[in-house]
């Protein structure tokens, strides 16, 4: 889909509207046109640094965080590529630990676009080509890649010789592209695996578990399951993890969300299992405590759109959270739950691309929902008003819409209410949210 990528920067922006102009407006899979550019680029993905290359539907980011914090935590430089960004393009492309700056990226995005006019390159497309790029010209120890869509024909799968993969949690999402079949997808995210190198996932069902299993002996990989290879649980608000190394009593993580443990506990398996770069016990232990991933579970404490959403009541909980499917919505019913017959409710500010699920992703934990506003999610295809309404008409809440986020901000505000708030439904959405309150990633 378009992604609709704005910078303050002109130089910037004039290589985000030759980026606009000459990139199909839908995801393209498949390994030909990357392949065909990165050459005319000079091939810069074999010159990488060691890659950890990660793929999941839910998870995927926080794991590169772990990662990252933990390589950091043990003093080394690391490059590092997600997507999507939240308000700015830069945040996609990371070059030793620092957001791409915009002199770099207006070059390094010129030179792609240069070599890209006739081969008919997505967006994710090049934006992976000039990570690569600027990664290979500015040495490093180490290089975090995180898969866009599926893993076996995304982009990023040109990666011959990572030192390590891993694959975080699977569900269902992008089923245009990846299947409906949960079975199916986990056969594509583990397209990623390699020839002798350690494929290092988490604990599926075993249907789940078998696809993963063939694709892996397809590729002769090194498949090495949770509950099998390594193992890893929360006890007294600690994550004790082992493996054949030994055994490892590590805090829980900075980032909220019962997920996130699991989340740290692959990324301390992925470093524990490749030999590429060294990692000692006391940077994985540093590693819950340094991370951070914005837009997952984030509480909001200050900003001009806070003080809207506070303007007739005292503080309240805001988490914003970049959710939008059914495993996302299971792990924020496990955030919000409570047994407390008079626990408030959720108020629930939501909007959501027309390609997701919305009962799929809010099901899970409609019984802590007590008043759903909607609004849309701007530049993007998004699900109208009527959707939400309807839904909340069939479960017995209350329901507004808004136009924008100014608006919504000022009628939730005006009401006095101080319900803990949740913003979600949409990593779009989630970096509209943080521009309105002068909250950058950095």
């Amino acid at each position: 889909m378009a992604d609709h990528a704005v910078s303050d920067d002109p130089a910037v922006q004039a290589q985000l509207d030759r980026l606009a102009m000459l990139s199909p407006g839908a995801d393209i899979l498949g390994l030909d046109r990357i392949t065909r550019l990165l050459a005319r680029l000079g091939d810069p993905h074999k010159a990488l640094p060691p890659v950890f290359h990660v793929a999941g539907t839910n998870g995927k980011g926080s794991t590169c965080a772990f990662l990252r914090a933990a390589l950091e935590a043990e003093g080394h430089s690391v490059h590092i590529y997600t997507s999507p960004h939240l308000v700015r393009f830069n945040e996609r492309i990371r070059v030793d630990g620092a957001l791409i700056d915009d002199a770099r990226l207006a070059r390094t995005l010129e030179r792609v676009l240069d070599s890209a006019e006739d081969i008919g390159a997505s967006f994710f497309e090049i934006t992976t080509a000039a990570a690569f790029l600027a990664f290979a010209e500015h040495p490093a120890n180490a290089c975090i890649i995180e898969v866009g869509l599926g893993g076996r024909l995304d982009a990023t799968n040109v990666i011959a010789n990572p030192a390590v993969c891993g694959i975080a949690q699977l569900g269902i999402d992008h089923e245009a592209f990846l299947g409906k079949e949960i079975a199916q997808i986990a056969a594509e995210k583990a397209g990623i695996a390699k020839t002798g190198v350690p494929l290092v996932t988490m604990d599926y069902e075993p249907h789940v578990a078998a696809a993963i299993a063939t694709r892996a002996a397809e590729a002769d990989a090194r498949w090495l399951p949770m509950k099998t290879a390594w193992d890893a649980a929360v006890y007294r608000e600690r994550l004790y993890y082992h493996d054949a190394q030994g055994r490892l009593d590590m805090p829980l993580p900075r980032l909220a969300g019962p997920h996130q443990p699991m989340n740290l506990a692959l990324a301390v398996a992925m470093l524990r299992h490749q030999q590429a770069v060294r990692i000692g016990e006391s940077a994985l232990h540093t590693a819950p405590l340094w991370a951070t991933w914005p837009a997952r579970l984030q509480r909001l404490t200050r900003g001009p759109l806070v003080a809207k959403l506070n303007a007739a009541a005292a503080d309240r909980n805001i988490w914003l959270d970049g959710g939008h499917n059914p495993a996302a919505g299971s792990a924020l019913a496990r955030h919000f739950h409570s047994d407390a017959a008079d626990a408030p409710k959720l108020t629930l500010l939501i909007g959501m691309l027309a390609n997701k699920d919305v009962e799929g992703f809010l099901a899970p934990f409609r019984d802590r929902i007590g008043h759903i506003h909607s609004l849309p999610v701007g530049g993007h295809a998004c699900h109208p008003p009527e959707v939400f309404a309807d839904l909340a008409a069939r479960w017995g809440i209350g329901h507004d819409a808004h136009d924008d986020i100014d608006a919504a901000a000022r009628a939730i505000g005006a009401k006095g209410d101080s319900s803990p708030l949740l913003i979600a439904g949409s990593l779009y959405l989630a970096g509209e949210i943080l521009r309105a309150n002068e909250q950058y990633p950095d």
